[in-house]
């Protein structure tokens, strides 16, 4: 069945529907970004005039969250439409099978693998973070070219090693470029974007995902330079910090001017978005909310996200719309003239795009399990309803209430003074629990 949007979308374009294009779509996912470390959100010290202009000239979401407060699940979240804890990852897949608490189930399609069924090319450059090895390796989950780095964090961004091991690939190949991770992986998307633009008749899907700016905090130089001629008085510890998040801006930039330099801007659906919120302890920012990292307060949560489609969205709009970032699933599946899978938690973000009203808002859930012993392998979950948010931010925590309209830094827990809410988003909260433990999130044992 044609798709009502990409009939609108090719009277926009002044084309037939017959002769449209399908829209290509980038992701920039950047890692550990903060709300307060896009300039777009917070004017203070950190500029990032590139990622801004993602917004400045399409539509910036000031209400968006990420699906989790850590890596793995929210990127499992994202590939998938699905809650992370429902395709088996509610927590990190680690480089240490003792310390790792999520197998990314195999039997779910990767927006990638829904893509490739309409005529896309799929890329992946950058942070993996969703298996080191088979049935979990990029190139098995859809993607027709991987050039990055499997593992969860690099011990340095110019060794590019974890734990004295490599984990860049090109597909399957070991292999070891040199420079900046930042730098590295913006090369390749630069490649990859010349290449596909040289396959005009083939839209593609680049699923370009920084490690910057996460931490070890290690801007170049002449970046740290920069920051503490024009900021003397900064924290140290926040000028390293903002001089990373610059030279990832930077390099975001290069990837945008390459859109435009191979013709392949106008058509290009750019979506722009981080992992989860700032870690505090690194000098970040997720300026005005409460916590960072690992957090469920909206510190931890609330993420920068911003789209740009010159073909189709007019510049310079704005969206309260309180949605999370695997909502790009369906969006991307709808605007490719697709049919959107059953069976997704995530919505299409289509409605806005087109300047309409989004359905009646859904509720919004967060998992987190986690090992060591602040946490002891448990999981902690968070629900949204309406105004109001129920969260444990640990384990061994009691659950808290906040009413967000009325209490948005999460100052004032309300629990015992709304018992009927509380009981309320308690039931619902176990339910999805229970849906989210019929998923393995350990790889079988099992000689079946």
């Amino acid at each position: 069945m044609k798709s009502s949007l990409l009939w609108i979308a090719a009277l926009a374009l002044g084309f037939s529907y017959a002769s449209a294009q399908k829209p290509n779509f980038l992701i920039i996912f950047t890692d550990d970004q903060g709300y307060g470390d896009v300039s777009a959100y917070q004017a203070q010290d950190v500029q990032t005039p590139n990622i801004d202009r993602i917004g400045q000239e399409g539509l910036c979401f000031t209400a968006m969250r990420a699906n989790a407060t850590v890596c793995s699940p929210s990127r499992a979240a994202l590939l998938t439409g699905r809650y992370p804890d429902r395709v088996g990852v509610p927590g990190v897949i680690r480089t240490q099978p003792e310390n790792s608490w999520g197998w990314f189930s195999p039997k779910v399609p990767t927006l990638a693998d829904e893509l490739k069924k309409l005529g896309y090319h799929a890329g992946v450059i950058g942070k993996w973070h969703l298996g080191l090895e088979s049935p979990n390796t990029p190139n098995e989950r859809g993607f027709d070219h991987f050039h990055g780095f499997l593992g969860d964090m690099m011990d340095s961004y110019t060794t590019h090693l974890r734990d004295g091991r490599s984990f860049m690939r090109l597909n399957a190949e070991e292999i070891q470029p040199q420079g900046h991770a930042t730098e590295v992986f913006t090369n390749w998307a630069n490649d990859y974007l010349k290449a596909r633009a040289q396959a005009a008749q083939q839209p593609f899907f680049l699923y370009l995902a920084y490690n910057a700016p996460h931490f070890p905090i290690e801007p170049p130089e002449e970046w740290l330079a920069k920051v503490k001629a024009r900021l003397p008085d900064l924290d140290a510890k926040r000028a390293m910090n903002v001089a990373f998040v610059e030279h990832l801006d930077h390099h975001i930039g290069k990837v945008l001017t390459t859109l435009r330099e191979t013709g392949l801007e106008r058509n290009t659906v750019v979506v722009f978005s981080s992992d989860n919120g700032g870690s505090l302890p690194h000098g970040q920012s997720n300026q005005p909310w409460r916590g960072g990292k690992q957090d469920h307060y909206d510190g931890g949560l609330r993420v920068p996200f911003l789209m740009r489609w010159p073909a189709m969205i007019q510049p310079g709009r704005r969206s309260d719309y309180a949605g999370l970032s695997f909502d790009v699933f369906p969006t991307f599946i709808e605007l490719a003239g697709g049919k959107v899978p059953s069976g997704l938690d995530a919505v299409s973000l289509v409605p806005l795009l087109l300047g309409q009203a989004m359905p009646s808002p859904r509720d919004l859930y967060f998992v987190r399990r986690e090992g060591g012993p602040a946490y002891g392998g448990k999981s902690y979950e968070a629900i949204i309803r309406g105004d109001w948010k129920l969260l444990q931010n640990d384990p061994w925590s009691p659950l808290e209430l906040y009413n967000l309209k009325q209490d948005p830094q999460e100052k004032s827990n309300v629990a015992r003074q709304h018992p009927q809410i509380f009981r309320e988003l308690s039931s619902v909260l176990r339910q999805h629990i229970q849906r989210g433990g019929a998923v393995p999130w350990q790889p079988s044992t099992r000689p079946d």
